[in-house]
């Protein structure tokens, strides 16, 4: 492989519009907040700390992963397992490594950016997003709950949250409940992605929910998480005056009752399972993506 590839791989480049997607949420909430008067470099800059974080969790993720011998037990799928990049060819776990340390810096240079423009009250959020990239793979798994929740914490509360802070200067309720989309999504995207390496990550010991009660049990959490998901838009929209366009985001429960059936139906069969995995990711992608729309639209 060449130099390029050894670097770009780790950081799983089919992957990575998950982050822009989650950060689109963020803007969408602030962009309404603001009647559209918002800054587009600003934006931009949230998008670019959000693609840093995901590259740099993806990379120490792989990087650990190697270390620890996890990859050589994994069976790889087009939707869990990594990218096989290290396993494949040793000498790159160094680019891994400074691949996830260079991501981490961009974080905390953003970070420090809009703590200056915007004050001390979004570096909680930035400290808390560091601390999750770094320990997720080394300490986070190995606790069934916070290996439930701290995907979408980063993805969803951290990364919308701190986008409205960024572009607006202050927190909002509506920010917050527009993180929950992510937030429930986001962690059903990596539980579900847990499925088939259940015997692999015993061994390493891991201790997520597929692990500790079971593939069916999991399941069962996997719907429940789409349902709330469902549920916030809703509420957002009837309760709290979000516009009636969020309610957009409602259109990928074409994809999510098959998935959350699939899961239900096919929890310990999975190549049975393997469908699902491919419509949980673009309910993840497709569903911030839309609720950001209706709040663009929503004006």
């Amino acid at each position: 492989m060449s130099k390029t590839a050894l670097i770009l791989g780790p950081m799983r480049p089919p992957f990575l519009i998950l982050a822009p997607a989650c950060a689109l949420a963020g803007i969408g909430v602030a962009f309404w907040r603001m009647d559209g008067q918002i800054s587009w470099w600003f934006a931009a800059l949230c998008i670019l700390g959000a693609v840093a974080a995901h590259i740099s969790v993806n990379a120490f993720n792989e990087y650990f992963d190697f270390k620890s011998g996890l990859d050589a037990k994994t069976q790889r799928t087009p939707f869990s397992g990594g990218s096989g990049t290290l396993p494949a060819n040793p000498q790159a776990a160094g680019y891994a490594l400074a691949t996830g340390v260079i991501g981490l810096a961009i974080v905390a240079a953003i970070g420090i950016f809009f703590t200056i423009q915007r004050g001390w009250l979004i570096l909680p959020l930035g400290l808390l997003g560091m601390l999750v990239i770094y320990v997720y793979t080394t300490w986070l798994l190995k606790s069934p709950l916070l290996s439930l929740v701290s995907p979408g914490l980063g993805f969803g509360t951290l990364v919308v949250m701190g986008t409205d802070f960024a572009l607006t200067g202050s927190y909002s309720l509506t920010g917050f409940l527009i993180s929950l989309v992510p937030f429930f999504l986001v962690n059903n995207l990596l539980l579900l992605n847990q499925f088939p390496d259940v015997d692999a990550d015993k061994t390493i010991g891991r201790r997520n929910y597929p692990i500790t009660v079971g593939r069916k049990a999991s399941a069962r959490i996997f719907v429940a998480f789409y349902a709330l998901t469902y549920l916030t838009i809703l509420v957002g929209v009837f309760f709290f005056h979000n516009p009636y366009f969020s309610l957009l985001g409602l259109l990928t429960l074409i994809l999510a009752i098959p998935a959350g059936q699939r899961a239900l139906r096919s929890a310990d069969d999975l190549p049975n399972l393997m469908p699902a995995l491919g419509q949980n990711v673009l309910v993840n992608i497709l569903t911030p993506i839309l609720v950001a729309l209706g709040f663009f639209i929503g004006i």
